[in-house]
């Protein structure tokens, strides 16, 4: 599904004008299809994180009517598990550590989707600021199970991510989802909570995964009743 313009406008709460300005002056990703912008939820989120720009919660119901309330962040954030003092000198050697811990099906293909990961990494970075990014393929990968998996990492050295603040990423929240659904729900639920600068600050303590799993179902409740 994309967004136009003036569902941009409408989901950030700014003119459509500004909307333009955000495509031809600070790099909103957009296509253009014959003369109109056409903007995917995914990028926009991405974009948005990136700048701490509020989203509307109304974008849930923009990716085929799905409502607020079946977040399951912190759900996919159990299930992924939280890592600490991950060791690598680069993107592809710390990409490739996580991915041999991930809890995938046995038999799966491993080397496969640490190249996923790379490959969205070349298509534009994933780093989102503050020492933070967000790895994950830009297609969705099928597992059996049908699981959504978002592992936390903590890295034992900052590397160079590309972060258009020019800071070293030390914190990498990692999504694998089934479907396209999935992830844009996944994304849209981690940019909220990434939003939260008390929450952005816990991070940088690196604490224990049963402190951060208890903030993430508290920050989803209160977005949730917002909704």
């Amino acid at each position: 599904m994309q967004l136009t313009i003036s569902d941009v406008a409408q989901l950030c709460e700014v003119s459509e004008n500004q909307v333009y300005r955000w495509i031809q002056e600070d790099g909103l990703p957009a296509e253009q299809v014959a003369d109109r912008f056409r903007v995917n939820p995914a990028e926009l989120l991405e974009w948005t994180t990136a700048r701490k720009l509020k989203v509307s919660p109304a974008i849930f119901q923009k990716m085929n009517g799905d409502s607020i309330g079946d977040a399951g962040l912190a759900e996919a954030l159990k299930i992924g598990g939280v890592a600490h003092d991950v060791k690598g000198d680069d993107r592809e050697s710390v990409l490739s550590r996580i991915v041999e811990s991930l809890p995938l099906p046995d038999g799966f293909h491993r080397p496969s989707l640490v190249q996923l990961f790379l490959s969205r990494e070349a298509m534009g970075v994933t780093a989102i600021g503050d020492g933070i990014a967000i790895p994950h393929p830009n297609k969705p990968v099928v597992l059996p199970g049908a699981r959504r998996v978002m592992r936390l990492c903590f890295l034992a050295q900052p590397i160079e991510f590309g972060a258009a603040d020019g800071k070293p990423v030390d914190t990498l929240f990692l999504l694998i989802c089934p479907t396209v659904r999935d992830h844009l729900q996944l994304l849209a639920r981690l940019a909220t909570v990434l939003r939260d600068d008390s929450f952005r600050g816990m991070l940088r303590e690196k604490p224990s995964a049963e402190l951060i799993i208890n903030e993430v179902q508290r920050l989803e409740g209160t977005f949730q009743e917002s909704a």
